[in-house]
């Protein structure tokens, strides 16, 4: 089997997996979009949050041109991708109970913001409990999730319960178990990871129809420029000025 017939395979199983998504949660889609709609008409905060590779689809909207300036990464030390060595530590911190508590009581995030968290599998101890302690403090919790993992393992949480139980809207991401969507006769482990491309597509489609939602209503969406565009460093600037106090990843 050549090297491109094995590429051309992962487009179309990434292809049909955002098609999935696109048609099976567009209701989902809509509706946490409009979570985020009313957040930002009440004055609320946004934040997000993921662990591991999670944490690219969530990186992925935050402070980036086209994006919605109000949007917070939440961070916990050693699990934000690859930032620990070895890399192998920021999976065992996944792990690890009471982290997500520690992180939410010395954060900036209150009553009446939005969390999104984002976990393929959702077993883990940190981000079913990052969803547990966010909501339990008034916080508004969107789940982004396979759900095929919850159907066919079993929870590392003491409580037996998947990141999908803790939730007030959860998006199912359509990734199988393993996340590896191709195989071959000489390559013994399956490969072709596909949840970043599609969670991240996701991620900026529940954005784009929040800025829908939004300028519906009659409000401007605070949307990023790209600062490599002439008038983009000023125009974000004006924006970082003028809801300096939702966002939360500069210096103030």
């Amino acid at each position: 089997m050549s090297e491109n017939k094995l590429a051309g395979q992962f487009f179309d199983a990434a292809i049909g997996l955002l098609q999935r998504v696109r048609d099976e949660e567009a209701g989902h889609i809509t509706a946490a979009a409009a979570l985020l709609a009313d957040t930002v008409a009440d004055g609320g905060r946004l934040f997000v949050f993921g662990a591991g590779h999670s944490a690219l689809p969530a990186q992925d909207v935050v402070y980036r041109a086209g994006g919605l300036a109000l949007i917070n990464l939440l961070a916990v030390p050693g699990v934000v991708g690859l930032d620990v060595m070895p890399a192998t530590l920021g999976s065992a911190l996944e792990r690890v109970d009471g982290l997500a508590g520690a992180v939410l009581d010395t954060s900036p995030v209150r009553a009446g913001d939005v969390l999104v968290v984002i976990s393929l599998s959702g077993r883990n101890s940190l981000p079913v409990e990052m969803a547990m302690n966010a909501r339990a403090l008034g916080v508004r919790v969107i789940g982004v999730t396979s759900l095929a993992y919850a159907e066919h393992t079993r929870s590392r949480h003491a409580s037996g319960t998947f990141l999908k139980d803790h939730c007030d809207l959860v998006i199912d991401s359509k990734i199988d178990i393993g996340d590896a969507e191709l195989t071959a006769d000489n390559i013994a482990a399956p490969f072709g990871p596909a949840s970043t491309v599609v969670t991240s597509a996701l991620m900026q489609a529940v954005v784009a129809a929040a800025a829908g939602e939004l300028a519906a209503r009659g409000i401007d969406p605070p949307m990023l420029r790209s600062g490599n565009v002439d008038g983009g460093h000023d125009w974000n600037g004006r924006l970082l000025e003028e809801y300096g106090d939702r966002i939360f990843f500069r210096h103030r």
